[in-house]
């Protein structure tokens, strides 16, 4: 894992390059660019998912019992609510009893809920998300919409990294990895905030493989 201090200075030397993206007209080339290529890429993305539906729908009897998908309220662009869908990883609870500082219920993870987090295959079903236009690729990971209603108030500029859509992967899960926790959740704050600030091809591209590397990888959560 990257220290975000190091890659802000990285990121740095391009600054004035990505200073042009504050140009009305050059920031709408790259949010049309940036749509499409979301709408692509998932239509891309759509038969994996289908196959990997496929499979757990076998699979989970076995080792995951319970439903296929596990839709939570998150909170998205302008601070509303929406359904986000991923695979289901864990076991089945009537509520969720973690609170907005509490530690990720590991638990609760099952072998191939496991398997599935540190694929990030469990994240897949949410490139229906995006279709929906919930989300985008790349872009600030939401949070459960309760626990957003509580960072609003403690967090400093939490309300503002709310002015994008939504990503699957974005600048603090590359940089950062999973944050659980109020200082956690600073920290991912101030990636986001950096991101929405400097946001352009280069560093859209450097996210999207850096993303890939960590999928290879499988360290995720």
């Amino acid at each position: 894992m990257l220290d975000f201090e190091a890659t802000s200075t990285a990121f740095a030397r391009q600054e004035a390059t990505d200073a042009a993206f504050s140009q009305p007209d050059v920031r709408i080339i790259f949010q049309t660019f940036k749509r499409s290529f979301d709408i692509a890429f998932s239509i891309l993305l759509l038969p994996m998912l289908c196959l990997t539906a496929l499979c757990l729908v076998v699979l989970n009897p076995f080792f995951n019992r319970g439903p296929l998908l596990y839709i939570q309220p998150r909170m998205g662009r302008d601070c509303r609510a929406f359904p986000a869908m991923k695979f289901r990883s864990m076991l089945p609870a009537a509520n969720i009893a973690r609170g907005a500082n509490d530690p990720l219920e590991t638990h609760r993870i099952t072998t191939l809920g496991r398997f599935l987090r540190k694929s990030r295959l469990d994240e897949l079903p949410q490139v229906l998300n995006v279709l929906r236009g919930d989300m985008s690729l790349i872009g600030p990971r939401p949070d459960y919409f309760h626990h957003a209603r509580y960072y609003l108030r403690v967090i400093p500029g939490y309300r503002a990294r709310h002015r994008v859509r939504p990503g699957i992967s974005g600048l603090a899960q590359t940089q950062l990895g999973y944050a659980a926790g109020l200082d956690a959740t600073a920290a991912k704050v101030r990636a986001d905030l950096y991101y929405i600030e400097n946001a352009g091809f280069r560093l859209e591209t450097w996210i999207f493989w850096r993303t890939v590397l960590t999928v290879l990888g499988r360290h995720g959560a």
